[in-house]
C-alpha cells in the first residue's frame, strides 16, 4: 500500500503544475505590448585611453582600458523630452575641446548655447545644428542655440578632451544656460526637459 503522505504530496504537485500551465497558456494568448516610443540600446564599446584632460566644470576623464558604452541613437523627442543637463564651457581653452561642431566656432560662457547627444543632434532624422531649443527645469525655462554635439560614439581623444562618449540623453549647457535656470554649477548634473522650438 502506498504511503498516504507521499500520495498527498504527489497530488499537490500535480495541482500546482496544472495551475502554472494554465496561467502560462492564458498569458501566452494575450498580446504583450511592445515598449512605446522605441528604445535606444548600447551600440558598442570604446576602450579608454588617458591624455591631457581639462577637468574644468567637473569633466570625467577617460580611464585607460576602461570600457565605455557608445550610442548611435537617443530616446525619442517629444514636447517634454527628459534629459540630463550637464555643464560645459564652449570657450577657447574650455573643457569643450575644439570649436563647436555646428559652426566651427568657440562661444563665450555668457552665450546661451548647448550641445546635444549625437542621436538628438543629427541621427534621429532632424538636423538641430544652429536651431533653438527650449530647456525647462527648476521651475524656469530658457531658449538656447544648439551649436555642438555631445558625442555619444567617440571620445577618449584630444578632440573630445580625453572624456568618454556622452550618454544618449545629454543636453550639455553653457554656464549662461545654468544661470538662466537658476542652477548651482557645482551640482554638475540636473534633470531637465527640452523641446524643439
Amino acid at each position: 500500500m502506498a504511503n498516504p503522505k507521499l500520495l498527498a504530496v504527489l497530488v499537490l504537485l500535480q495541482v500546482i503544475t496544472l495551475h502554472i500551465h494554465g496561467v502560462a497558456s492564458s498569458t501566452a494568448n494575450k498580446r504583450v505590448p511592445k515598449p512605446s516610443g522605441g528604445r535606444c540600446h548600447i551600440s558598442g564599446f570604446l576602450y579608454g585611453k588617458a591624455g591631457k584632460c581639462n577637468k574644468e566644470n567637473g569633466s570625467d576623464c577617460c580611464i585607460p582600458r576602461h570600457r565605455y558604452p557608445q550610442f548611435r541613437c537617443s530616446p525619442p523627442v517629444s514636447s517634454k523630452t527628459t534629459a540630463t543637463l550637464t555643464l560645459n564651457s564652449f570657450a577657447r581653452g574650455g573643457d569643450g575641446g575644439g570649436p563647436s561642431f555646428c559652426d566651427d566656432r568657440y562661444h563665450k560662457d555668457s552665450e546661451l548655447v548647448v550641445a546635444l547627444s549625437t542621436g538628438w543632434l543629427r541621427l534621429d532624422g532632424t538636423r538641430r545644428c544652429n536651431k533653438m531649443i527650449r530647456i525647462s527645469g527648476n521651475r524656469r525655462s530658457v531658449l538656447a542655440k544648439v551649436v555642438d554635439e555631445c558625442d555619444s560614439v567617440h571620445g577618449c581623444d584630444k578632440e573630445h578632451n580625453f572624456e568618454p562618449p556622452c550618454a544618449n540623453n545629454i543636453v550639455d549647457g553653457s554656464p549662461a544656460v545654468w544661470k538662466a535656470l537658476g542652477l548651482n554649477e557645482n551640482i554638475g548634473e540636473f534633470k531637465v526637459t527640452w523641446s524643439d522650438v
